[in-house]
């Protein structure tokens, strides 16, 4: 079975506690925008409205903060306690992003942070909105550290393996930190971070429209959200493309599995909508259809992947056969020969060790040779089936479609509430359908936010890093009962912790900001 493992264990923790901590990271972003965009109003017109606004949002950010850091650091300890050859393997790279995040921008937030919320009326207007925008960019600064590092595992760059200790060591850190992945990972999450922090504000504002109370500043509140939530939610759009460009040239196989891609083509089409009918386990069976219903948009995969309606998609069958031209020009090897190249590479690591140790330069230099010439295979060497190099088909086939689905509706929530408020602001507030539409769209969101984060983890599989550690040569060497024992434990924990902090912000809701209270138009 799937849970009787170590390693099955092992991700299933690390997901849970992902996705949890995801719950608060992507809100607090976005209203920490609209928060410091709020103060700067009240800091040009002095208008004590927009003073109260800001502090309201303030303690909604505040909120999520805290209960954002929590998470976190469980999560940066799973490195160390479930993942352990992985964090020796390449701590060196991966942790120089994590301690810069914990040292440089986690400090710059906690120090404004403080200044940010116990500072008003004690330091200028001026040196108050300051420190409010230099908590939101600490923030934003974390998150690309933390993006850096989770970048790296997708397309790992700036290395070099060194097999004296067995580990990959850092030789180009602006490679690490300025690689195109990270920095087009960083702007798709962050600014559609923007956009779930909108849509929240936005449901917020609509249940106190719906209560017929604090008009004003619900109108006013939502109006900033919408316009941030569009201009993010085309950036994020263009960033997703740009991502997509991305995923062919580095990681093809996450975008064959997302598309139930089996058979590469030229012009290959995109499904818009459809039941894939193959898992890994087809493989080999090949009289089964790929399909048990698909709508296909022509020679839109082609575009979407390298930017031109005639170019070559490889299909699952290339990725596991090869045999094909890559965007590098080089022809494909095939993933039997990776994986018995992987195996040379791993034995030839063991005999370099063994002839330094018996001082035996002349063989230690010639398997070295062997080892360098091979290495680009080497994670390869720990896959026991062509099969486990695919990932979960349906999973990402349909977290991705649900991904877009939503997005594009979102956009047309900012649009509607955009034109509407220039129309006729009192008639938006007593569009009771479209207060729900905005309600309704608070947990729409986060399966948004979370089906992407499915399609760039599950991708991966069943790669720590791509290409270079599988899940099953980075785990520690732990009993699967203490993983489950500990998996439950913070199940329960972070339950408790999440209907704690759903607990404080409704009753921070109900509450609301100070001015309007009674205010009904």
């Amino acid at each position: 079975m799937f849970l009787s493992t170590l390693i099955s264990w092992s991700r299933l923790q690390f997901a849970m506690t992902a996705m949890y901590h995801w719950l608060f990271v992507p809100f607090t972003l976005g209203v920490g925008l609209i928060m410091a965009i709020a103060e700067t109003k009240y800091y040009r017109t002095g208008d004590d409205f927009w003073k109260e606004t800001a502090k309201f949002w303030q303690k909604i950010f505040g909120i999520n903060f805290a209960a954002g850091i929590a998470t976190g650091l469980i999560l940066e300890f799973q490195f160390g306690t479930n993942w352990s050859n992985y964090s020796y393997f390449v701590g060196d790279i991966f942790g120089a992003p994590l301690a810069i995040e914990g040292i440089l921008a986690f400090f710059m937030e906690a120090t404004f942070f403080a200044v940010m919320f116990f500072g008003w009326g004690k330091v200028s207007k001026k040196f108050h909105l300051t420190s409010t925008w230099l908590t939101i960019i600490g923030a934003t600064i974390s998150a690309w550290w933390i993006l850096v590092a989770n970048a790296w595992m997708q397309y790992p760059a700036g290395m070099h393996f060194n097999p004296d200790t067995v580990r990959n060591e850092m030789v180009d850190f602006m490679a690490v930190a300025f690689s195109p992945v990270a920095v087009v990972k960083w702007f798709h999450s962050v600014i559609s971070s923007w956009v779930l922090g909108s849509i929240m504000v936005m449901g917020i504002c609509a249940y106190y429209l719906l209560a017929k109370k604090r008009q004003r500043f619900s109108l006013a509140s939502i109006k900033i959200a919408a316009q941030l939530g569009l201009a993010a939610i085309v950036i994020t759009i263009l960033t997703g493309h740009l991502s997509a460009n991305q995923i062919a040239t580095y990681q093809p196989m996450k975008l064959a599995a997302m598309e139930n891609h089996w058979e590469g083509q030229k012009g290959a089409s995109l499904s818009l909508i459809g039941i894939p009918n193959k898992t890994a386990e087809d493989l080999t069976n090949q009289g089964k259809e790929d399909w048990k219903f698909n709508v296909p948009l022509p020679k839109l995969l082609s575009i979407l992947s390298f930017n031109d309606a005639e170019s070559y998609v490889p299909g699952i069958n290339d990725l596991i056969n090869g045999g094909y031209t890559m965007p590098n020009g080089a022809i494909a090897p095939s993933a039997e020969e990776r994986i018995s190249r992987g195996k040379m590479a791993i034995e030839a690591l063991a005999n370099y060790r063994e002839a330094r140790k018996a001082g035996d330069e002349e063989r230690a230099t010639a398997e070295r040779a062997i080892l360098d010439e091979n290495f680009p295979h080497f994670g390869y060497g720990y896959i026991d089936r062509v099969e486990d190099l695919i990932p979960n088909i349906p999973m990402l086939y349909f977290s991705f479609r649900i991904m877009v689905g939503l997005a594009m509706l979102f956009l047309l929530v900012f649009i509607y509430a955009l034109v509407a408020l220039r129309k006729d602001e009192t008639k938006l507030a007593e569009q009771r359908w479209f207060s729900w539409v905005m309600i309704l769209s608070m947990p729409l969101v986060y399966i948004c936010s979370q089906c992407g984060w499915i399609v760039a983890e599950v991708g991966r599989q069943p790669w720590t890093i791509q290409d270079v550690l599988p899940v099953n040569a980075a785990v520690s060497n732990l009993a699967a009962s203490s993983v489950k024992v500990t998996f439950f434990v913070f199940i329960a924990l972070f339950t408790a912790m999440l209907i704690a902090e759903l607990t404080i912000m409704w009753n921070a809701v109900k509450k609301g900001p100070k001015m309007d209270e009674h205010e009904v138009k």
